[in-house]
């Protein structure tokens, strides 16, 4: 493959990728390409969009001056997320083991939760540019896994269960105390969505919304025809040419 100045400056990664997936693969590294290296993202207690998680994904951090290798963040898969914000659950493991509180995040790709006030660490905040003035002290919650580390509360003796899911007289799903057979009610946090909203206390905008009754209209006719026989149809298009037999064998 004979690449000129313009191919190497103008159409590099067009020519040369596509070189590379239909031809023998080169041994090394051209002069000019720039290798494509999927980092792995790293999931911590911040969320991937602020500056916080930003950070982490940082090889080389300023302070220390290392490199970091960071490991692959092995996760069990959970068939259905169990608990959600706003449940009251009892700590099995840390320091404040035998305590309950009320879980005020949930972070489902690491299986984790956090329960407000409770396992918790003093991090040191240098809050002041003056190098001489003492940092203060703030508390963060750590992460608690939801496997093993905390249990949904009984509602009828206060204490650590397990639960399935069961479907009410209504066809509602719900969670059913495998202890006392109490139903554990859920939270309104089991009704937020991805992006943090409810859609029960969602307001529409009529600028920006599409309205759920023109979303409700069936405007589909179905047919025996192909996509592309229909809007011919719609276009005003007339086929001349005669279909080519087809054989199964």
């Amino acid at each position: 493959m004979k690449l000129t100045q313009q191919l190497m400056c103008s159409y590099w990664k067009r020519y040369v990728d596509r070189h590379f997936i239909l031809t023998w693969r080169w041994k090394g590294q051209l002069k000019g390409q720039e290798p494509v290296v999927m980092k792995r993202w790293h999931l911590g207690k911040d969320r991937q969009w602020t500056t916080n998680s930003r950070f982490q994904q940082l090889d080389v951090p300023p302070q220390e001056g290392e490199v970091v290798m960071r490991r692959k963040n092995f996760v069990e898969p959970l068939e259905k997320w169990p608990i959600f914000k706003g449940d009251q659950v009892y700590v099995l493991e840390g320091k404040d083991a035998g305590k309950i509180g009320i879980v005020n995040s949930v972070w489902p790709e690491r299986n984790w939760v956090f329960v407000e006030g409770l396992n918790c660490k003093f991090v040191e905040n240098q809050l002041s540019d003056d190098a001489s003035d003492p940092p203060e002290l703030t508390r963060e919650e750590q992460p608690l896994l939801v496997t093993e580390h905390v249990k949904l509360v009984d509602p009828s003796d206060m204490q650590p269960t397990d639960f399935e899911w069961r479907y009410d007289e209504e066809g509602n799903e719900v969670r059913v105390s495998s202890r006392s057979g109490r139903v554990i009610p859920l939270p309104s946090g089991a009704q937020q969505l991805e992006d943090f909203v409810i859609p029960s206390q969602y307001a529409e905008s009529p600028d920006k919304d599409t309205k759920n009754s023109d979303l409700m209209k069936i405007t589909y006719k179905p047919s025996l025809k192909y996509f592309e026989e229909e809007l011919m149809e719609n276009m005003g298009i007339e086929e001349k040419r005669k279909r080519a037999k087809t054989y199964w064998y």
